[in-house]
């Protein structure tokens, strides 16, 4: 019963994503594609993704223990944490900080995390903002 629960919510979500999706609006400078089309794919793969399990739900699910659980919130937590933080303290700070404790999570040490959190986020810096000019969040520090 929970995976169709699941399912459903999952359905739901897709549906008020693309309905998002399709009250962007379009500038008569956007390409071919358009702005919409990214969104609505998402929206399409979230509603087969969710008709399946709703479709064939597992017998026995196995749901994640009490710890297990507290995890996977608290990365929810993070990602929501990042979103937020991305326009005050800018794309390098709050990746970095973020991937960080991301990677700890997964069993690195506290200073690997470190490292690769500040790797991650200088790479993509690097890559999406320097080679191929798009635009970023900027930060305090300007970057």
């Amino acid at each position: 019963m929970s995976d169709r629960i699941f399912g459903a919510i999952g359905l739901l979500l897709a549906a008020l994503f693309a309905y998002s999706s399709m009250i962007i609006e379009e500038s008569f400078l956007s390409d071919a594609v358009g702005p919409k089309a990214f969104p609505l794919i998402i929206a399409a793969i979230l509603a087969i993704s969710s008709l399946t399990i709703f479709l064939k739900p597992d017998a026995a699910p196995k749901w994640p223990a009490l710890p297990r659980f507290v995890e996977l919130v608290a990365s929810i937590v993070v990602m929501v944490l990042y979103a937020e933080f991305l326009p005050i303290v800018g794309f390098v700070i709050a990746t970095a900080v973020a991937s960080a404790y991301l990677t700890w999570r997964l069993g690195t040490s506290a200073i690997q995390s470190v490292v690769v959190g500040i790797s991650i986020s200088v790479g993509i810096y690097v890559i999406f903002h320097l080679l191929f000019g798009l635009s970023l969040a900027k930060g305090p520090l300007g970057f």
